[in-house]
């Protein structure tokens, strides 16, 4: 009789231990999935990313910068891209919209809407000054996703 009260006594004790486990582990394991889930699609959407630049000129001191999405995804949140363009050497980020003073960069999508796979994007970089006869400017855009284009441009 002893025997089996050991028996009972130790398969309930292993029950209880296994719940206490599961109880343990399962919240780490449901959360480390959601963790993999959303790098995963983060790493996707940055894998269906791609943009080229199409074509760059100049008007006094005003720069437009044709870009195209050539991935296969739409690309959100354009104003908040990193810009940068100046002299070869002597470049800066360039703040998104209208400013009083220094430079200053807007886009547009061509026909409005979402800057969706196949569509080109204006963007129009405001200068403070003209732009120097005879040089060559640096110019660079990063995406929210981390996907960036770069180009050199030389002024006529």
């Amino acid at each position: 009789m002893d025997k089996v009260m050991v028996t009972v006594l130790l398969l309930i004790a292993g029950v209880v231990c296994s719940m206490v486990l599961l109880n343990a582990v399962y919240p780490a394991i449901t959360g480390s999935s959601g963790a993999i889930v959303d790098a995963a699609s983060k790493i996707d959407d940055r894998i269906r990313s791609n943009i080229s630049i199409i074509q760059i000129s100049d008007s006094g001191n005003v720069v437009y910068i044709w870009i195209k999405n050539v991935g296969a995804s739409s690309i959100v949140g354009i104003s908040k891209s990193d810009v940068f363009f100046g002299p070869q050497g002597n470049f800066a980020r360039i703040p998104n919209g209208v400013q009083a003073t220094g430079p200053y960069w807007e886009s547009e999508v061509e026909g409005g809407g979402a800057w969706g796979p196949t569509a080109t994007l204006k963007i129009t970089v405001t200068y403070t000054d003209a732009l120097a006869p005879l040089a060559e400017y640096y110019f660079k855009i990063v995406i929210p996703s981390g996907i960036s284009a770069q180009d050199f441009y030389s002024t006529r």
